[in-house]
């Protein structure tokens, strides 16, 4: 048996160089969320988990542990990215879609990255679940990317996540380079007015029910994203529940967003996140991030030859799933370029369409790995 003292020095003695460095990162998480307010309602409580479980013989990432439990029972069902989806469906609005529905053409283009990432993980040796799962980082879109990790590569949940998050912070960052790099001077002052069309109360809701069947049918992998995404819009634009839509798109987010942090932080030990794949995981990400910005502006840039110049390709960056940073980033390059350029809405359009084929995407990565 040992002394008090024994018991005292234990957890010192078990704190391995590996554990301490994961600490270090998770305060590195929590200082980007506080100091710099990159996505700082996730990356803090990731930052948390990430150090509340590698404290030496914490009984929060045992077998019952608190940490444990909400991994269990909010990421290993699945169930915590799908109920955060019901709130952004609720916080979404798919007005500009709808009345400009070619911009569904740009968010298609938008998920380019995703696949040619994934034949670039694939050529390095990751496994073709793992190149999946690495893909789907480029839809810019967490939940989507928490989902498909948890069912193809569960054992990189955790830098997947921290590295999909980490990029959807740095939209502002690393999109205007490339969208200057890839378009002129003289596009990017292309001029779009903006004419509102009333959308009907009957199209809003038949919108979100008629998305859900067609992909549903489609691509059957994407009901789950897709359905829960359309049943948060369907609540909001049903507009006879609205206490569900506060809820679902505030306190439950809330709840939701909390318990996710430190479920995907908990995944987050020594010798399951420092690896060399992880660094391998943070190039890829950024080059599919990347990919995904290059195809929508160079889509763009061709819808811009068929409408005789009338296209701003700046529109194209707005195609990922970053909703609504990228639209916003898109209107601010527009309006460096002409103060009068206004891009806000129809990037808008752009943007939600994204939000809809990143989760198409991530149903076809799901049925291309026969899961």
């Amino acid at each position: 048996m040992g002394t008090p003292l024994d018991a005292l020095t234990a957890g010192a003695l078990h704190l391995t160089p590996g554990a301490a460095l994961m600490m270090v990162i998770g305060g590195l998480l929590v200082y980007l969320a506080v100091a710099r307010e990159y996505e700082p309602m996730l990356l803090l409580p990731i930052g948390a988990g990430a150090i509340l479980v590698n404290l030496p013989l914490s009984p929060l990432g045992g077998p019952d542990g608190l940490l444990t439990t909400l991994y269990r029972i909010g990421v290993g069902n699945e169930a915590f990215p799908l109920l955060l989806f019901v709130g952004i469906g609720a916080m979404t609005d798919f007005g500009p879609l709808l009345e400009h529905p070619r911009m569904v053409l740009v968010g298609a283009a938008g998920q380019f990255g995703i696949f040619a990432t994934l034949l670039a993980a694939r050529a390095l040796g990751f496994t073709p679940q793992e190149s999946a799962s690495i893909g789907i980082i480029g839809a810019i879109d967490g939940p989507t990317s928490i989902y498909v990790s948890q069912l193809l590569a569960p054992h990189l949940l955790g830098p997947i996540t921290v590295v999909a998050y980490s990029y959807m912070s740095l939209v502002p960052i690393i999109q205007p380079p490339i969208m200057r790099l890839l378009t002129t001077a003289a596009e990017r002052r292309i001029r779009m007015p903006y004419s509102e069309r009333t959308i009907s109360r009957r199209t809003r809701v038949l919108f979100p029910i008629a998305v859900t069947v067609v992909i549903g049918v489609v691509v059957p992998m994407a009901t789950p994203l897709v359905g829960m995404l359309m049943l948060g819009n369907l609540l909001k634009e049903s507009g006879v529940v609205e206490r569900l839509v506060g809820t679902v798109s505030r306190e439950l987010a809330d709840v939701v967003t909390l318990g996710l942090g430190l479920a995907v932080g908990s995944t987050m030990r020594a010798e399951a996140f420092l690896t060399p794949g992880t660094l391998a995981i943070l190039g890829l990400g950024l080059a599919a991030f990347a990919l995904d910005t290059a195809a929508g502006l160079l889509f763009a840039r061709l819808l811009n030859v068929l409408s005789r110049g009338r296209f701003n390709p700046l529109i194209g960056a707005a195609g990922i799933s970053a909703f609504p940073m990228a639209a916003r980033v898109v209107n601010k390059v527009g309006l460096e370029a002409d103060f009068e350029n206004f891009l806000l809405m129809h990037a808008m359009g752009a943007n939600t369409a994204g939000q809809i084929a990143s989760v198409v995407a991530g149903g076809v990565l799901l049925a291309l790995m026969g899961h």
